[in-house]
């Protein structure tokens, strides 16, 4: 005679319709005791000492940065094994991503890391290897991106930019959005994306 238990188990294994109801259950149970603490630990909600939300110069870099699609081949995300910390800095941390909306994490690594070369560079050598990165890396795959350098941003959206940010939680101030047009008006968007560049991965850097 069938026990209960498996007659149970009969009926969830011929019912498909049943079966898939309760495998999104239970996933959604699993991924809810995975990701609902996180909100709750302040390494992973508040942001690292010293970091500060982008300047508007900086996140109209990073939105040329994101619209070039970059992240393709680089990745911000030091993983915390010798062989990258030695080559790219100090591990990342959450508390240092959190004002990037949406974050450029990745994982392949066409070209290298970024999220510490922030200064490892000067403004020429970004603005020469933006132009026709074989310039300075003979051996690079990396494609030239010379329109940036007579592209002007559009300094007239940036005040809503950073107003749309600040609803999902980035502290820009009513000073900071009322003086982001003149900030970036006349930029050049390889002027913006060196300016991003320069910033990455400096609050933890400085703190290390």
């Amino acid at each position: 005679m069938a026990s209960k238990s498996g007659v149970t188990h009969e009926v969830v294994e011929k019912n498909i319709g049943l079966m898939a109801i309760l495998i999104v259950i239970v996933i959604s149970l699993g991924g809810l005791a995975e990701i609902v603490p996180l909100f709750f630990i302040k390494d992973t909600t508040e942001p690292v000492e010293g970091l500060k939300p982008y300047t508007a110069v900086q996140l109209e870099g990073r939105d040329v940065y994101v619209r070039e699609g970059c992240y393709n081949c680089h990745s911000q995300m030091i993983r915390p094994f010798r062989a990258e910390t030695e080559r790219y800095g100090p591990y990342s941390v959450a508390g240092e991503f959190v004002y990037d909306h949406p974050f450029q994490w990745g994982s392949k690594r066409t070209g290298p890391d970024l999220h510490r070369v922030g200064g490892r560079y000067s403004d020429d050598w970004h603005r020469v290897h933006l132009i026709n990165p074989r310039d300075v890396v003979p051996e690079s795959n990396m494609p030239a991106y010379p329109w940036l350098e007579t592209a002007v941003i559009d300094h007239t959206i940036t005040a809503d930019k950073m107003r749309a940010l600040r609803l999902v939680g980035v502290p820009y101030t009513d000073d900071d959005i009322a003086g982001a047009a003149a900030a970036v008006e006349g930029k050049t968007e390889l002027e913006a994306l060196i300016t991003y560049l320069q910033g990455l991965g400096l609050a933890r850097k400085a703190a290390n």
